[in-house]
């Protein structure tokens, strides 16, 4: 299991779960970059955008946890 923090939130992200379905990249391409190390940015979209898209996500291998402010 992979942990990317943001300042608003943090995203997991299991390797072993995912399907490689492309949702969250096609969704969400400024977050979930295959180009960029790290490839997940939790900071690069809306909050509600982004629990959105991993809510779509068909594998569950996404998961966002809301951040202390």
């Amino acid at each position: 299991m992979q942990s990317y923090k943001g300042k608003q939130a943090t995203v997991t992200y299991d390797e072993n779960v995912c399907v490689h379905a492309g949702k969250c990249v096609g969704r969400l391409p400024s977050v979930f970059n295959l180009d960029r190390d790290p490839w997940i940015d939790p900071d690069a979209a809306e909050l509600d955008a982004l629990e959105e898209t991993i809510k779509a996500g068909p594998s569950g291998a996404l998961g966002l946890t809301r951040n202390s402010q």
